[in-house]
């Protein structure tokens, strides 16, 4: 929106054509949803309390937990409102992948505010019917899918790029959706099962939001995409704003997430965020690496699915909780210490996922 608008002064005065800058535009992009998350939050939690949004806590839970109860949910629709609205603000708005990302991203937080409508307002304990739940996001996510396979332009946009390999690209043919759809649902859900502790989904989201802005770039640019043997996707690059404006986003929730919390994401802050990973880490062609620099979330999901079968098979647990920062809790670890233990392992993780890009 912006863009156009120093464009055209840009014609009176050549210092605003600096604007077109897509990095400058990122920079601008994280710190207006930074600034709009600080200045809207206490008000926003304001309204939350007074309108009686408050976490029920389950009995089964850790007894740390009980405090909890009652603290303010839904937090996540400040973050889609400052990421969309600075999203809309910096990005070229020309740009296909922005309104498809923009998109996919509000249409599962619209999901999650119809399961925290139900749970929080209506006081029905089981929200969205879980069959509703995942019809609704398969539907996002196949729709998503398939529009990208249909309107891609080179073989290279839905092949499967195997890090360490710097000439090898995998046709996917019609599995690009298939893998598409599991990213996006997959993902989404994810990031659901893991906020279950005062900042534990929100900061490794940033950090993923900032890798990912990282490979968008790269993937974008057809000098630094030759440079690192990596695909070169038209347009690409627009992403970066959204990728920084999440994270900008995400750090002004974390603000008033941190621990001890004032307010919780709820599902319509991780089901969205979750999708909008998953949707951008398939889009810049980086699937893999994306999966090992969201290892929390893929842990945390691996052992909810461990937890069932096992029980289910043999009538035994294998850890004394899922998702798995229950368990440490339960063993004892201050839940202060799981969250920044969590937070300082996706450091590492992203890190040397990043780090993949030049060993090639």
């Amino acid at each position: 929106m912006l863009l156009k608008f120093f464009e055209w002064l840009a014609g009176f005065n050549p210092d605003f054509s600096v604007f077109g800058y897509l990095t400058l535009r990122a920079i601008l992009g994280a710190l207006t949803a930074l600034a709009l998350s600080l200045l809207l939050g206490p008000s926003f939690i304001r309204r939350l309390v007074k309108g009686q949004v408050g976490q029920p806590i389950r009995e089964l839970g850790p007894e740390s937990h009980f405090s909890k109860a009652g603290t303010p949910t839904m937090g996540g629709a400040l973050i889609l409102f400052v990421l969309a609205l600075s999203t809309l603000l910096w990005s070229d708005l020309s740009n296909r992948y922005v309104w498809l990302v923009l998109g996919v991203t509000l249409a599962f937080g619209v999901i999650g505010w119809i399961d925290d409508y139900r749970k929080l307002v209506l006081k029905d304990s089981a929200g969205l019917a879980a069959r509703w739940k995942y019809l609704g996001q398969s539907i996002i996510g196949l729709t998503a899918a398939i529009y990208l396979y249909q309107t891609a332009t080179t073989p290279e946009e839905t092949a499967l790029i195997l890090p360490f390999f710097k000439d090898f690209a995998l046709p996917l043919g019609v599995g690009y959706v298939a893998l598409t759809y599991f990213y996006i649902v997959g993902f989404s859900n994810a990031v659901n099962l893991t906020d279950g502790l005062d900042g534990l989904a929100i900061m490794p989201s940033v950090l993923l939001a900032v890798a990912l802005g990282v490979l968008a770039y790269a993937t974008g640019n057809t000098v630094i995409a030759e440079y690192l043997a990596i695909p070169y996707v038209q347009g690409m690059g627009e992403l970066v704003v959204f990728c920084a404006a999440l994270a900008g986003a995400g750090l002004g929730f974390l603000w008033f997430n941190t621990y001890p919390a004032q307010v919780f994401m709820g599902d319509i802050g991780a089901l969205a965020v979750g999708a909008a990973l998953g949707l951008i880490a398939v889009l810049v062609r980086h699937e893999i690496v994306f999966a090992f620099m969201a290892g929390v979330f893929v842990i945390e999901t691996l052992s909810v699915i461990m937890q069932v079968a096992s029980f289910k098979l043999t009538g035994k647990r294998i850890f004394r909780m899922a998702p798995i920062h229950h368990h440490f809790e339960l063993k004892g670890w201050p839940e202060p210490r799981v969250i920044v233990r969590f937070w300082i392992i996706s450091v590492i993780l992203v890190l040397v996922g990043l780090a993949t890009l030049k060993i090639r």
